[in-house]
């Protein structure tokens, strides 16, 4: 059997691909959020890790909604779902969510850039000028909701797998947590890859508090993984056979250990220690350490979708 095909396959790679891209720009926009009120406050917009976070956030999402539409079998009725939206279709709810975050992040960018947008409009375009000033008065509320829909956002490519309810390993409900998790860590790999790429400080103040947050979100990861088959394997019948054709023998269990677990999580571990130790960060290390990070979500999204749809309940 193909691990590609298989006659149980209803969703492939472009689903993993647009789940991942969501989770990305999910992710590096909260530690945007994250850097700006606890480390940079007005100067945010000056970092090269907040600028690589505020270019990946809205990029990814469109990357994503692309990919998805171009994926439908008549991707030209892609508005229909955005005219005709059903409450009770998980697809609807996560396009709606997408809708509405993309608002509150261009809301966002607008009150973190402000002050280098009013100084190019100034005597330009006034009313330009005055709608900045207007989205700025409400920044703290516009600060909770989009973090409040980014985790949202977040958290729902996991429940969108877990709508398919005829595949065991699918129906879990540790899936939207894990993809949570898992998509904050590409969030802050993307917005640390890009920082440095941005000839942001390797060894600067933004990389400390990431690394800090980065070393106990990839614990959890680990134990949210390990819980998630571990329920599949004591649940029995099904399950089991599910969790175990996913991560034995074969091409998706090298993915697992090899991509996943060692790639993805137990070299940015590491990585995160080793530098936490040495007195300086480097551009090499934050560079492969980051880039690891993001080959391992992206691993993940695929295996969960394909492995998930190799046992039927």
């Amino acid at each position: 059997m193909s691990p590609f095909h298989f006659d149980s396959l209803i969703w492939h790679w472009p689903i993993a691909i647009y789940l991942f891209l969501a989770g990305v720009s999910a992710g590096a926009i909260c530690f945007a959020v994250l850097l700006k009120h606890f480390k940079l406050g007005r100067d945010a917009y000056k970092s090269g890790f907040v600028q690589a976070a505020c270019l990946i956030a809205p990029l990814a999402v469109f990357a994503g909604l692309g990919i998805l539409v171009i994926d439908l079998t008549k991707p030209f009725d892609f508005w229909k779902i955005l005219l005709f939206y059903n409450p009770t279709s998980v697809m609807s709810v996560g396009v709606a969510v997408l809708m509405v975050y993309q608002v509150a992040l261009f809301a966002w960018l607008a009150c973190v850039f402000k002050e280098p947008a009013l100084s190019w409009c100034s005597g330009r375009w006034p009313v330009v000028e005055k709608l900045f000033n207007a989205i700025a008065k409400h920044e703290a509320t516009i600060t909770g909701f989009l973090v409040m829909l980014a985790l949202s956002l977040g958290a729902y490519t996991g429940f969108l797998l877990s709508a398919l309810t005829t595949y065991p390993m699918l129906n879990n409900p540790v899936l939207p947590l894990l993809f949570l998790v898992s998509g904050l860590s590409s969030g802050a790999a993307g917005t640390l890859l890009g920082g440095v790429l941005l000839k942001g400080n390797p060894d600067g103040k933004e990389v400390h508090f990431i690394h800090n947050i980065e070393i106990p979100m990839i614990l959890v990861e680990i134990v949210l993984i390990f819980t998630f088959f571990a329920g599949l394997i004591l649940t029995g019948g099904q399950s089991q056979v599910a969790a175990f054709t996913a991560i034995g023998e074969g091409f998706w269990g090298w993915i697992f250990w090899a991509g996943i677990v060692v790639v993805g999580l137990s070299m940015p571990l590491a990585f995160n220690l080793f530098m936490k130790a040495s007195s300086k960060r480097k551009f090499s290390y934050v560079a492969i350490t980051a880039s690891c990070s993001l080959i391992g979500v992206l691993l993940l999204r695929n295996f969960i979708l394909y492995t998930g749809q190799m046992t039927v309940a």
